[in-house]
Protein backbone atom coordinates (compact mmCIF):
# COMPACT_ATOMS: atom_id res chain seq x y z
CA UNK A 1 0.00 0.00 0.00
CA UNK A 2 1.29 3.30 -1.18
CA UNK A 3 0.41 6.63 1.03
CA UNK A 4 -0.29 9.64 -0.01
CA UNK A 5 -0.59 13.54 1.69
CA UNK A 6 -3.53 15.21 0.40
CA UNK A 7 -3.69 18.81 -0.12
CA UNK A 8 -4.98 21.04 2.40
CA UNK A 9 -5.31 24.69 1.58
CA UNK A 10 -2.74 26.92 3.58
CA UNK A 11 -1.31 23.71 5.52
CA UNK A 12 0.16 21.56 3.35
CA UNK A 13 2.53 24.64 1.47
CA UNK A 14 5.85 23.62 0.16
CA UNK A 15 7.20 24.57 3.71
CA UNK A 16 4.96 22.04 5.28
CA UNK A 17 5.82 19.25 2.62
CA UNK A 18 9.46 19.80 2.94
CA UNK A 19 9.90 19.70 6.75
CA UNK A 20 7.45 16.71 6.77
CA UNK A 21 9.73 15.22 3.74
CA UNK A 22 12.71 15.43 5.82
CA UNK A 23 11.73 14.30 9.32
CA UNK A 24 8.66 11.52 8.31
CA UNK A 25 9.01 11.50 4.64
CA UNK A 26 10.46 7.66 4.28
CA UNK A 27 6.72 6.08 4.66
CA UNK A 28 5.26 8.57 1.87
CA UNK A 29 5.20 8.09 -1.40
CA UNK A 30 3.50 11.19 -3.22
CA UNK A 31 2.46 14.79 -1.80
CA UNK A 32 -0.56 16.43 -3.44
CA UNK A 33 -0.47 20.92 -4.08
CA UNK A 34 -3.27 22.19 -2.72
CA UNK A 35 -5.21 23.21 -6.16
CA UNK A 36 -4.84 26.09 -8.44
CA UNK A 37 -7.34 27.22 -10.89
CA UNK A 38 -6.55 28.10 -14.40
CA UNK A 39 -6.64 31.54 -15.70
CA UNK A 40 -7.45 32.96 -19.09
CA UNK A 41 -5.65 36.49 -18.66
CA UNK A 42 -2.67 35.36 -16.04
CA UNK A 43 -0.14 33.78 -15.53
CA UNK A 44 -0.10 31.56 -12.02
CA UNK A 45 0.17 34.15 -8.99
CA UNK A 46 3.10 34.43 -6.94
CA UNK A 47 2.10 32.40 -4.43
CA UNK A 48 1.13 29.24 -6.69
CA UNK A 49 4.53 29.98 -8.12
CA UNK A 50 6.29 29.77 -5.38
CA UNK A 51 4.33 26.74 -3.93
CA UNK A 52 5.05 25.22 -7.37
CA UNK A 53 8.55 25.87 -8.30
CA UNK A 54 10.77 22.81 -9.10
CA UNK A 55 13.33 24.18 -6.51
CA UNK A 56 10.99 24.28 -3.81
CA UNK A 57 10.01 20.38 -4.27
CA UNK A 58 13.01 18.88 -5.59
CA UNK A 59 13.44 16.52 -2.21
CA UNK A 60 9.70 14.96 -3.03
CA UNK A 61 7.11 13.56 -5.54
CA UNK A 62 5.27 16.79 -5.97
CA UNK A 63 1.43 16.10 -7.58
CA UNK A 64 -0.23 19.97 -8.88
CA UNK A 65 -4.07 19.67 -8.39
CA UNK A 66 -5.82 21.44 -10.93
CA UNK A 67 -9.56 22.83 -10.76
CA UNK A 68 -11.52 23.15 -13.24
CA UNK A 69 -14.42 22.09 -15.44
CA UNK A 70 -12.87 23.27 -18.92
CA UNK A 71 -10.54 20.47 -20.22
CA UNK A 72 -9.07 22.88 -22.61
CA UNK A 73 -7.84 25.01 -19.65
CA UNK A 74 -6.59 21.64 -17.69
CA UNK A 75 -4.93 20.37 -21.02
CA UNK A 76 -3.01 23.72 -21.00
CA UNK A 77 -2.35 23.38 -17.16
CA UNK A 78 -1.13 20.38 -17.97
CA UNK A 79 1.34 21.30 -20.31
CA UNK A 80 2.15 23.98 -18.00
CA UNK A 81 3.15 21.52 -14.91
CA UNK A 82 4.57 19.11 -17.48
CA UNK A 83 7.02 21.89 -18.54
CA UNK A 84 8.28 22.37 -14.79
CA UNK A 85 9.22 18.93 -14.39
CA UNK A 86 5.67 17.36 -13.30
CA UNK A 87 5.07 14.15 -15.11
CA UNK A 88 1.61 14.36 -13.13
CA UNK A 89 -1.58 15.95 -12.72
CA UNK A 90 -4.51 15.70 -10.35
CA UNK A 91 -8.30 16.81 -10.99
CA UNK A 92 -9.91 17.82 -8.40
CA UNK A 93 -13.69 16.71 -8.29
CA UNK A 94 -13.88 16.59 -4.63
CA UNK A 95 -13.77 20.03 -3.19
CA UNK A 96 -16.90 20.37 -1.16
CA UNK A 97 -16.61 24.43 -0.47
CA UNK A 98 -19.84 26.27 -1.44
CA UNK A 99 -17.84 29.02 -3.41
CA UNK A 100 -16.39 26.22 -5.60
CA UNK A 101 -19.12 24.37 -5.79
CA UNK A 102 -21.64 26.85 -6.71
CA UNK A 103 -19.49 27.51 -9.78
CA UNK A 104 -19.81 23.82 -10.41
CA UNK A 105 -16.58 23.05 -10.15
CA UNK A 106 -15.33 20.30 -7.41
CA UNK A 107 -17.81 18.30 -6.10
CA UNK A 108 -20.11 20.69 -7.94
CA UNK A 109 -19.36 18.96 -10.87
CA UNK A 110 -20.66 15.65 -9.65
CA UNK A 111 -24.41 17.57 -10.36
CA UNK A 112 -23.57 17.75 -14.35
CA UNK A 113 -22.89 14.33 -15.16
CA UNK A 114 -23.30 14.54 -18.99
CA UNK A 115 -20.87 17.25 -19.18
CA UNK A 116 -18.60 15.58 -16.57
CA UNK A 117 -18.40 12.65 -19.36
CA UNK A 118 -18.06 15.04 -21.73
CA UNK A 119 -15.41 16.59 -20.12
CA UNK A 120 -13.29 13.44 -19.17
CA UNK A 121 -13.18 12.55 -22.62
CA UNK A 122 -11.44 15.78 -23.98
CA UNK A 123 -9.06 15.25 -20.95
CA UNK A 124 -8.39 11.37 -21.66
CA UNK A 125 -8.44 12.21 -25.00
CA UNK A 126 -5.67 14.82 -25.16
CA UNK A 127 -3.69 14.47 -22.25
CA UNK A 128 0.53 13.76 -22.61
CA UNK A 129 1.08 12.58 -19.09
CA UNK A 130 -0.40 10.65 -16.02
CA UNK A 131 -3.64 12.33 -14.83
CA UNK A 132 -5.44 11.28 -12.02
CA UNK A 133 -9.15 12.40 -10.46
CA UNK A 134 -9.82 12.80 -6.84
CA UNK A 135 -13.72 12.68 -6.07
CA UNK A 136 -16.48 12.42 -3.86
CA UNK A 137 -19.73 10.27 -3.94
CA UNK A 138 -22.12 12.51 -4.90
CA UNK A 139 -23.76 15.94 -4.22
CA UNK A 140 -26.79 14.33 -2.32
CA UNK A 141 -26.95 10.76 -1.48
CA UNK A 142 -23.73 8.45 -1.70
CA UNK A 143 -25.75 6.07 -4.15
CA UNK A 144 -24.79 8.96 -6.99
CA UNK A 145 -22.00 7.17 -7.05
CA UNK A 146 -22.91 4.19 -8.69
CA UNK A 147 -23.64 6.08 -12.16
CA UNK A 148 -20.70 8.60 -11.57
CA UNK A 149 -18.34 5.34 -11.53
CA UNK A 150 -19.69 4.38 -14.69
CA UNK A 151 -18.42 7.42 -16.34
CA UNK A 152 -15.29 7.01 -14.48
CA UNK A 153 -14.97 3.76 -16.18
CA UNK A 154 -15.06 4.79 -19.41
CA UNK A 155 -11.57 6.22 -19.39
CA UNK A 156 -8.37 5.05 -18.18
CA UNK A 157 -8.09 7.25 -14.91
CA UNK A 158 -4.38 6.58 -13.81
CA UNK A 159 -5.72 6.64 -9.77
CA UNK A 160 -9.38 7.40 -8.96
CA UNK A 161 -9.03 9.02 -5.63
CA UNK A 162 -12.39 8.44 -3.62
CA UNK A 163 -13.59 10.04 -0.92
CA UNK A 164 -17.03 8.75 0.08
CA UNK A 165 -18.55 11.57 1.23
CA UNK A 166 -21.31 13.72 -0.33
CA UNK A 167 -20.98 17.10 -1.21
CA UNK A 168 -23.43 18.21 1.26
CA UNK A 169 -22.16 16.51 3.83
CA UNK A 170 -18.78 18.41 3.59
CA UNK A 171 -16.93 16.77 6.62
CA UNK A 172 -19.67 15.54 8.60
CA UNK A 173 -20.52 12.68 9.40
CA UNK A 174 -18.20 9.29 8.72
CA UNK A 175 -16.88 8.14 5.34
CA UNK A 176 -19.46 5.53 2.92
CA UNK A 177 -17.82 2.64 3.49
CA UNK A 178 -20.10 0.41 1.68
CA UNK A 179 -20.08 2.86 -1.45
CA UNK A 180 -16.08 2.61 -1.28
CA UNK A 181 -16.45 -1.45 -1.41
CA UNK A 182 -18.31 -0.95 -3.86
CA UNK A 183 -15.73 1.35 -5.86
CA UNK A 184 -12.77 -1.51 -5.05
CA UNK A 185 -15.23 -4.26 -6.44
CA UNK A 186 -16.58 -2.82 -9.34
CA UNK A 187 -14.22 -0.40 -10.66
CA UNK A 188 -11.62 -0.40 -13.53
CA UNK A 189 -8.95 1.83 -12.67
CA UNK A 190 -6.31 1.87 -9.51
CA UNK A 191 -8.25 2.76 -6.59
CA UNK A 192 -6.92 5.43 -3.50
CA UNK A 193 -9.00 5.73 -0.09
CA UNK A 194 -9.39 8.93 1.42
CA UNK A 195 -11.24 9.64 4.25
CA UNK A 196 -10.88 10.31 8.09
CA UNK A 197 -8.04 7.72 8.78
CA UNK A 198 -6.86 9.49 12.41
CA UNK A 199 -5.01 6.28 13.78
CA UNK A 200 -3.76 2.69 12.27
CA UNK A 201 -7.26 0.81 14.04
CA UNK A 202 -9.32 3.03 11.70
CA UNK A 203 -7.00 1.47 8.54
CA UNK A 204 -7.20 -2.14 9.73
CA UNK A 205 -10.87 -1.74 9.72
CA UNK A 206 -11.29 -0.78 6.47
CA UNK A 207 -8.77 -3.33 5.38
CA UNK A 208 -10.60 -5.92 6.94
CA UNK A 209 -13.52 -5.17 5.44
CA UNK A 210 -12.39 -4.93 2.14
CA UNK A 211 -10.67 -7.89 2.46
CA UNK A 212 -13.69 -10.13 2.93
CA UNK A 213 -15.33 -8.07 0.31
CA UNK A 214 -13.29 -8.67 -2.57
CA UNK A 215 -9.57 -10.29 -1.87
CA UNK A 216 -8.19 -10.34 -4.96
CA UNK A 217 -8.49 -6.38 -5.12
CA UNK A 218 -5.97 -3.55 -3.65
CA UNK A 219 -5.54 -0.31 -2.91
CA UNK A 220 -3.42 3.01 -1.82
CA UNK A 221 -3.96 5.46 1.03
CA UNK A 222 -4.48 9.19 0.74
CA UNK A 223 -4.60 11.19 4.30
CA UNK A 224 -4.78 14.71 5.00
CA UNK A 225 -6.43 16.13 8.08
CA UNK A 226 -4.89 13.02 9.69
CA UNK A 227 -1.38 13.07 8.78
CA UNK A 228 -2.02 17.33 9.79
CA UNK A 229 -3.19 16.38 13.36
CA UNK A 230 -0.48 13.67 14.06
CA UNK A 231 2.29 13.59 10.96
CA UNK A 232 3.82 10.25 12.91
CA UNK A 233 1.08 8.77 11.43
CA UNK A 234 1.86 7.15 8.29
CA UNK A 235 5.00 5.36 10.42
CA UNK A 236 2.85 4.41 12.95
CA UNK A 237 0.45 2.35 10.26
CA UNK A 238 3.63 0.91 8.71
CA UNK A 239 5.98 -0.46 11.49
CA UNK A 240 3.91 1.01 15.11
CA UNK A 241 6.08 3.38 16.28
CA UNK A 242 4.75 6.40 17.35
CA UNK A 243 5.76 10.19 16.80
CA UNK A 244 7.80 11.09 19.49
CA UNK A 245 8.31 14.61 21.27
CA UNK A 246 11.41 15.83 19.62
CA UNK A 247 10.48 14.49 16.58
CA UNK A 248 7.10 16.91 16.41
CA UNK A 249 9.32 20.03 18.62
CA UNK A 250 12.06 19.73 15.23
CA UNK A 251 9.00 19.80 12.47
CA UNK A 252 7.49 22.66 13.73
CA UNK A 253 10.52 24.75 14.67
CA UNK A 254 11.31 23.41 10.71
CA UNK A 255 8.11 24.88 9.61
CA UNK A 256 8.50 28.24 11.62
CA UNK A 257 11.71 29.04 10.23
CA UNK A 258 10.64 27.96 6.45
CA UNK A 259 7.70 30.25 6.51
CA UNK A 260 10.21 33.13 9.07
CA UNK A 261 12.69 33.01 5.89
CA UNK A 262 9.48 34.41 3.14
CA UNK A 263 6.66 35.81 5.07
CA UNK A 264 6.79 39.32 6.17
CA UNK A 265 6.59 39.87 10.08
CA UNK A 266 5.91 37.26 12.96
CA UNK A 267 2.71 37.75 12.79
CA UNK A 268 1.91 36.23 9.34
CA UNK A 269 4.28 33.28 10.56
CA UNK A 270 1.88 32.38 13.66
CA UNK A 271 -1.32 32.54 11.52
CA UNK A 272 0.65 29.56 10.00
CA UNK A 273 1.35 27.75 12.81
CA UNK A 274 -1.80 28.52 14.77
CA UNK A 275 -3.70 26.87 11.46
CA UNK A 276 -1.48 24.15 12.01
CA UNK A 277 -2.37 23.86 15.89
CA UNK A 278 -6.36 23.52 15.17
CA UNK A 279 -5.66 19.82 13.65
CA UNK A 280 -2.02 19.01 15.97
CA UNK A 281 -4.01 20.14 19.01
CA UNK A 282 -6.65 16.93 18.48
CA UNK A 283 -3.42 14.86 19.21
CA UNK A 284 -3.95 15.81 23.19
CA UNK A 285 -6.17 16.33 25.70
CA UNK A 286 -5.47 19.83 27.00
CA UNK A 287 -7.84 22.17 25.44
CA UNK A 288 -6.53 25.22 27.74
CA UNK A 289 -3.43 24.97 26.05
CA UNK A 290 -4.58 24.50 22.57
CA UNK A 291 -6.59 27.38 23.67
CA UNK A 292 -3.74 29.46 25.07
CA UNK A 293 -1.72 28.60 21.86
CA UNK A 294 -4.69 30.04 19.28
CA UNK A 295 -4.44 33.51 21.56
CA UNK A 296 -0.53 33.68 22.24
CA UNK A 297 1.13 36.84 20.44
CA UNK A 298 4.24 35.72 19.90
CA UNK A 299 6.49 32.98 18.40
CA UNK A 300 8.02 32.55 21.91
CA UNK A 301 5.03 32.27 23.65
CA UNK A 302 3.74 29.73 21.62
CA UNK A 303 6.73 27.68 21.63
CA UNK A 304 6.90 27.88 25.55
CA UNK A 305 3.14 26.10 25.48
CA UNK A 306 3.67 23.31 22.76
CA UNK A 307 6.93 22.41 25.54
CA UNK A 308 3.78 21.70 27.54
CA UNK A 309 2.11 19.56 24.91
CA UNK A 310 5.46 18.57 24.16
CA UNK A 311 5.95 16.74 27.42
CA UNK A 312 2.33 15.40 27.59
CA UNK A 313 3.11 13.51 24.25
CA UNK A 314 6.07 12.08 26.07
CA UNK A 315 4.09 10.68 28.57
CA UNK A 316 1.74 8.77 26.41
Amino acid sequence: MKNYLAPLEGVTTFVYRNAYNRIFGKYTDKYFAPFIVPHIKRDMNNKEKRDLLPENNSELYLVPQILTDNAEDLLRYEKIMNDLGYPEININIGCPSGTVASKGRGAGFLSRKEELDKFLDKVYSGRKGIVSVKTRAGIEEPEEFYEILDIYNKYPIDELIVHPRTLKQFYRGTPDREIFLYTLENSKNKIVYNGDIYKPEDLKELCSAAQKRCPDKSFDLMIGRGIIADPGLFREIKTGKKITADELRKFMIEIEEGYGAFLQGESQVMLRMKEIWTYLGTMFDNDKILKKIKKSKTLREMNDLMEIYLKELNNK
